[in-house]
């Protein structure tokens, strides 16, 4: 779900062994009782949309227009419009564990904002992602095109964190060189992001700005991936508490996920490279969790989405060295847009969503395995329970390489011996498609792509 630059050396380790250990599992946060509350969100003050288009662009000025960070291509021919604002207002900083550190903090941070253009597309739901800086840049790591234009979200992209404006100033000084989110040098550890985040959201809610245009928000939904899902859970456990809420639900996916139960559900989608330990957060009426067999923490689709858009606005696109074939091609997204349909319809009606089996574990405490080298258990798309090739969240070698899981095509001989007809693939497919939309796992509109890829792809003879 994450597209990186090369990073070596220590960093790297640190980073990776975040990732991996926030996901495995969590211990409990006593919530801050220290601090008055419940403190209301302050309202920030809303300036744009910035003006430029990417150079080639339909509205593009000249070349060397300036254009949002990794903005997005094709969306005119869904309907929908990219506009990117810069978010002003004084913070409340906060430590670690939620203890407040300071009031009203000056800042100046960027929103961009992807919505439907015409109020009858839009579903009257914002996913609201929290941007992704572990590559040292923001990543939309969240954002799936297909998934959430065909649904008709709007999506926002929060920068909250120090990381992500400081390379936006230096990719685009024009642009961006008034973003600060550290109180010009005071809170550099992130402080101020729990509150940026809160009113980025706040102004969703409000409308300030305009910043949603002829929209009006009806459900905001708090989203975030991996390192982004690390900081909503300081915020969920230890700042919220303190705060008056602005968010609805909360997406956590690929990362670790609040131990508190509070007012706001929590559905936590985990890929098989994020599951570590057998020991988990059991399920309750605030809380589901989802695990997603063969899947990986940054798999295929994220990588391709992103490899042209950074090619673009980086020059080149970072390459890796790892251990075996890289980038699981479950579709781990499928299912995350799935939890947001749920995590809607538990806000706006109060309907749980559908529990979902764990991953396996093995005696030996390494993740159960079938005969193919696939894992047990879990949420299973077709992919994994009718395969054509060895799909894991595992891998190994430079950087990043543990992150992207594992893919391995079958032989032709190994196909053929599985698959003697290409009628019977085709079914099981279908049939596969069809257990998972029945388990509320999968949309009918994915099973129906999955559908459609088997029937392209020629596996079986005749």
């Amino acid at each position: 779900m994450i597209g990186w630059r090369r990073i070596s050396g220590p960093a790297v380790v640190l980073v990776v062994a975040a990732l991996l250990g926030a996901a495995a599992t969590a211990t409990a946060v006593p919530a801050a009782g220290t601090a008055p509350g419940p403190r209301v969100t302050a309202e920030a003050a809303v300036s744009g949309p910035l003006p430029g288009a990417v150079p080639g662009d339909p509205g593009a000025e000249d070349p060397a227009d300036t254009y949002p960070w990794l903005s997005a291509p094709g969306l005119a021919a869904a309907g929908y419009v990219e506009e990117e604002f810069h978010l002003s207002g004084r913070a409340d900083a906060y430590g670690p564990t939620g203890e407040r550190l300071a009031e009203d903090v000056p800042y100046t941070t960027r929103i961009v904002v992807r919505r439907p253009s015409s109020p009858a597309r839009f579903n009257g739901t914002v996913l609201t992602e929290w941007q992704n800086v572990s590559a040292g840049y923001d990543i939309d790591a969240l954002w799936a095109p297909d998934q959430i234009t065909r649904a008709g979200y709007a999506w926002v992209g929060v920068s909250a964190q120090r990381v992500g404006a400081e390379q936006l100033r230096e990719w685009s000084p024009a642009r961006y060189g008034k973003l600060d989110v550290t109180g010009q040098g005071r809170f550099t550890a992130d402080e101020l992001s729990y509150d940026i985040y809160a009113q980025a959201a706040g102004a969703l809610r409000t409308g300030t700005g305009r910043v949603l245009g002829p929209l009006r928000a009806r459900t905001l939904l708090g989203i975030g991936a991996s390192q982004s899902a690390g900081r909503m859970t300081v915020y969920y456990d230890r700042v919220l508490p303190q705060t008056a809420p602005v968010l609805d639900g909360y997406g956590f996916v690929v990362g670790s996920a609040p131990t508190r139960k509070g007012g706001e559900p929590v559905l936590h989608v985990l890929s098989e490279t994020d599951v570590r330990t057998p020991v988990r957060r059991a399920d309750d009426d605030g809380y589901r969790r989802w695990e997603v067999a063969g899947a990986a923490h940054s798999g295929r689709f994220g990588q391709a989405y992103r490899e042209p858009l950074l090619a673009r606005d980086l020059g080149t696109a970072p390459t890796f060295s790892c251990t075996r074939p890289p980038y699981s091609e479950v579709p781990l997204h499928h299912v995350i847009a799935t939890a947001y349909a749920h995590l809607g319809r538990w806000v706006e009606r109060g309907v749980l969503p559908p529990s979902a089996p764990p991953l396996e574990f093995a005696p030996d405490g390494t993740k159960a395995r079938d005969a193919h080298g696939l894992a047990r258990g879990g949420i299973r798309l077709s992919q994994v329970e009718v395969p054509t090739a060895l799909n894991t969240g595992d891998n190994g070698g430079e950087t990043f390489c543990v992150l992207f899981g594992t893919h391995v095509p079958f032989t032709a001989e190994e196909l053929g011996r599985l698959y003697p007809t290409r009628t019977g693939y085709v079914a099981g497919v279908a049939a596969a498609g069809a257990r998972a939309v029945r388990a509320g796992h999968l949309l009918p509109a994915d099973a129906a792509a999955d559908l459609r890829d088997a029937m392209r792809s020629g596996v079986g003879r005749y």
